[in-house]
């Protein structure tokens, strides 16, 4: 593995830096989640113009850039700095690599280079809480998190010979506003149940959406309904659903914990400022043991973070990589632990103004908390870890 960065990755990282420095503060970040799509749109079209970051990681013959993981987790740490609201994470890093594992070529040639080009925005549709799950990230994808078979989740069946889902999905990223959704559904009842993956496009007849109250508002949610909604098979009736799921959740993994990791060395930096600047006893409270101490540990714990994370990107495209299998759960989970312990240490050293929801220092306490419950807890993706990698295995 080589640890160093090309002038092609420290370019995208620092173009990208300076254009969300400029349009992605606190401020801005708090107005545009408040808006009824959860993301500025503006901004999300200057991200496709001026980078490609909606085809950053796709092939060239859709309208791609065709770079690897690395860049790819690259950009989301800068995102992650400035808990950027957008929807990246559900459109290019869910729901199109999906798209174009699974699709049809017919299928690929019709949506990838809309996304590509950020004019088209999209989500992966599970149903309850499973996201984690449908993933592979905290257990075997292999069961009937889709529905079963029973009431409750999506159900698809074919009438007239027309593909038709019934049901509903909450906590979809982005569900309420994208133009496209990637649904999970069961099929096939008891008989040859499994679970089978449908292109629902913006304005389906039987389809209502509407956007979910989420603890960290940077990453909105949507509830999605659907009652009798001709939908669209993706790939075939044969495809491996679980397969490509558990291959896409493993770089999901590690661009989240790429995010994390942005966000915790920020929050860090914001805290840093404070004490330095904070006085107690006439001197500034940076300068006692006891805080250097605390900020030396989440330090460390970033930087250790942020290694997982890099090896786990560079794994991603390396074949043969040692513990390539677990690499992105265990990044996701030092990440996550990484963010927590920023978050938290950022919240208790800006004193009472830290304790007030209004303070910037929240924002980071709620994207630590919301990202556990969307795709951990961290103590699940390591178990997973530990049983894809043989660890408890008797020989």
């Amino acid at each position: 593995m080589d640890a160093a960065f090309s002038a092609e990755q420290d370019e995208i990282r620092r173009t990208l830096r300076e254009l969300i420095t400029k349009r992605c503060g606190p401020d801005e970040v708090k107005a545009a989640v408040r808006t009824p799509s959860g993301h500025d749109p503006a901004l999300w079209a200057a991200l496709a113009e001026r980078l490609g970051l909606p085809g950053l990681a796709l092939p060239e013959a859709y309208g791609g850039v065709g770079c690897t993981a690395a860049e790819l987790a690259l950009a989301c740490e800068e995102l992650g700095r400035c808990l950027a609201p957008s929807p990246h994470l559900a459109t290019a890093v869910l729901a199109a690599p999906v798209i174009l594992a699974l699709g049809t070529e017919e299928q690929r040639a019709a949506q990838l280079p809309r996304i590509a080009a950020g004019e088209l925005t999209a989500a992966l549709a599970v149903p309850g809480t499973g996201l984690a799950t449908a993933l592979g990230l905290v257990g075997d994808n292999a069961g009937d998190w889709a529905g079963g078979g029973r009431a409750g989740g999506v159900q698809a069946r074919v009438r007239d010979g027309v593909w038709r889902l019934y049901g509903q999905a909450e906590q979809v990223l982005d569900g309420h506003s994208a133009g496209l959704l990637v649904v999970a559904a069961h099929a096939g009842g008891f008989a040859r149940s499994r679970t089978l993956l449908f292109l629902v496009r913006e304005g389906a007849r039987g389809m209502a959406r509407a956007r979910q109250t989420s603890l960290d508002e940077t990453r909105a949610q949507g509830r999605v309904e659907l009652r009798d909604v001709e939908a669209e098979l993706l790939g075939g009736d044969e495809v491996d659903v679980p397969g490509a799921l558990a291959a896409i959740g493993d770089v999901a993994a590690t661009v989240v914990a790429a995010e994390a990791v942005g966000a915790a060395d920020r929050a860090l930096e914001r805290t840093l400022d404070h004490v330095r600047q904070r006085e107690q006893f006439g001197r500034a409270i940076g300068s006692f043991q006891a805080v250097k101490h605390r900020l030396a540990e989440v330090y460390v714990q970033i930087e250790a973070a942020r290694s997982a994370v890099y090896y786990a990107a560079w794994a991603a495209g390396a074949s043969g990589a040692a513990g390539a299998e677990a690499a992105g759960g265990l990044a996701l989970a030092q990440g996550l632990d990484a963010l927590r312990a920023a978050a938290s240490e950022a919240v208790q050293l800006h004193g009472g103004i830290g304790f007030t929801w209004e303070h910037d220092a929240h924002l980071y306490f709620k994207r630590a908390s919301g990202d556990e419950l969307l795709f951990g807890p961290a103590h699940r993706l390591r178990s997973r870890a530990a049983e894809q990698a043989g660890l408890f295995t008797a020989p």
